[in-house]
């Protein structure tokens, strides 16, 4: 067949596909009640859209012979940001601030039900606990009125409502938006699984929430974008719940509202520097002109390891974000965000492949004017993924105040150890169980534990300790141990006489 045929062919079924996938979307449609008809419409017609520019795209979504690294006066080192100190009047600038929170996810991964934002993480303070202890603090210390949005999934939505009663007399005012709800598609024939709009019951599989990149549309739809530009704030910023770094920052703040060229970055976007466990992280690049983040997913597989080189591609993006309310609005207005689409494989339960289509927050990078990119220190990236990152934040390396947590002075050397627990410990009660105490680990560099191994009262870890119990054998480290630079392999039970 010529190319031209080939073509004609590729775009006569991609149309079939466009209308069949019109067809399912509208049976669906008609199934919504009349509360659920204008946004299940609204849902709908964004997916709509996400699904013409899928059958669009091809391959690897970027073309590697483009990329460069990002010219030097667009990643600005955060110490020159601060060397700038803060004017007399930051509690006004304060003042046209929104702390925005992403809030879609739930806590499967550690074995929890429910939004990962309500697993208690330090003196049992969740993660909401902790976001709303420092915007509280905030307001306190500035007497400033700096509101808190969480971005919900349909996941997490009811759970973190309910729980929002108990924030009731705190000095933060909360607000709550919806990610949209997409349907999960049959990865053979590109059609929705879903029959009809439920999503309780066995139709919790038909739905997914579109990853972050979702938040321009869903903020802009919900009417709380426009509320909140009628009440003077200017800029949001944006990060994920479960990183624990990601605190209001003064100094970017006043670089943000007072550039020193006198005109104002409309994004910017928070990156530090790589270290081997961050190799698959999304790059800042240029690209023909635009300051764009490259994620993996859209490497071409020949260059992959060229861009997890840390000698090369140098920084990552830690996911704190400040953008422009007034920039969001113009550009959703303009429909020209412009975001590539993650295409998400899964299995369901029954062992059906699906898709899912989503898109990343900080890919929009490129649709703003005069972006940036600020490279922080590594405290402001302290994401907890799985309970090896849980008990570095519960340990006595970091101290709490006002819900930030800082590393202790009595740390010599800045740098977070290395924590590897294995799959006894990955979900959060089955960790609980196993730390009597959680061991002091001021001067541990790297741990390693594997196997059925429990850790008693006031252990003590330094440098490297590595621990495996093999199959079928159980380790007990006593209480008051100290293991410095220590192998512990075997079995050792040690039991109540």
């Amino acid at each position: 067949m010529s190319q031209a045929g080939s073509s004609q062919f590729q775009e006569v079924i991609r149309q079939e596909l466009e209308y069949s996938m019109k067809v399912e979307l509208d049976k669906i449609l008609a199934t919504a009640n009349s509360n659920e008809i204008e946004h299940t419409k609204k849902d709908l017609e964004g997916f709509k859209k996400l699904f013409h520019r899928f059958l669009q795209e091809k391959g690897p979504s970027v073309d590697w012979g483009k990329i460069q690294r990002p010219p030097e006066d667009s990643i600005q080192p955060y110490e020159k940001i601060k060397a700038r100190g803060l004017p007399d009047n930051i509690a006004s600038d304060l003042n046209k601030l929104v702390v925005v929170k992403l809030n879609g996810g739930l806590g499967t991964s550690m074995g929890c039900k429910g939004p990962k934002s309500l697993i208690g993480v330090r003196n049992e303070n969740t993660f909401l606990d902790l976001t709303v202890q420092q915007i509280e603090h905030l307001n306190k210390s500035y007497n400033t009125d700096v509101p808190l949005v969480l971005m919900n999934s349909f996941n997490t939505d009811d759970d973190t409502k309910k729980i929002l009663q108990k924030y009731s007399h705190s000095r933060v005012k909360i607000y709550t938006f919806n990610q949209s709800r997409y349907p999960r598609i049959n990865k053979e024939t590109l059609l929705p699984i879903a029959k009809d709009v439920s999503y309780s019951g066995e139709n919790t599989e038909c739905w997914y929430p579109p990853g972050h990149g979702d938040i321009y549309a869903s903020f802009y739809n919900s009417g709380l974008l426009d509320n909140l530009i009628a009440e003077g704030k200017e800029y949001i910023f944006v990060s994920n719940i479960d990183n624990l770094g990601a605190t209001v920052d003064l100094y970017i703040l006043n670089h943000l509202m007072n550039p020193p060229n006198g005109k104002r970055c409309e994004f910017v976007m928070e990156v530090t520097n790589k270290t081997r466990a961050d190799v698959k992280g999304g790059t800042l690049t240029q690209y023909e002109n635009k300051l764009r983040l490259v994620e993996i997913a859209q490497v071409p597989k020949a260059h992959v390891d060229e861009f997890k080189s840390v000698s090369k591609f140098k920084i990552f993006n830690t996911n704190n974000l400040w953008i422009a309310l007034s920039a969001i609005k113009r550009l959703q207005e303009k429909n020209a965000i412009d975001m590539e689409i993650i295409v998400n494989p899964k299995t369901l339960d029954g062992g059906l492949n699906v898709i899912q289509l989503e898109t990343a927050v900080g890919a929009a990078i490129k649709s703003f004017e005069n972006s940036l990119g600020i490279n922080v220190p590594r405290s402001r990236f302290l994401p907890v993924k799985t309970t090896s990152d849980l008990l570095l934040v519960m340990s006595n390396l970091y101290s709490l105040n006002a819900g930030s947590l800082t590393m202790s002075e009595k740390r010599e050397f800045p740098t977070v150890p290395l924590v590897k627990l294995g799959s006894s410990f990955t979900k959060v009660q089955d960790y609980l169980r196993r730390f009597e105490s959680i061991p002091d680990m001021l001067e541990l560099d790297h741990l390693t534990v594997s196997g059925d191994v429990t850790f008693g009262k006031n252990v003590s870890l330094k440098g490297t300790v590595i621990i495996i119990a093999n199959h079928g054998d159980r380790i007990d480290i006593p209480a008051g141990a100290l293991l410095e630079n220590k192998i512990v392999s075997g079995n050792l039970r040690i039991l109540d006489h």
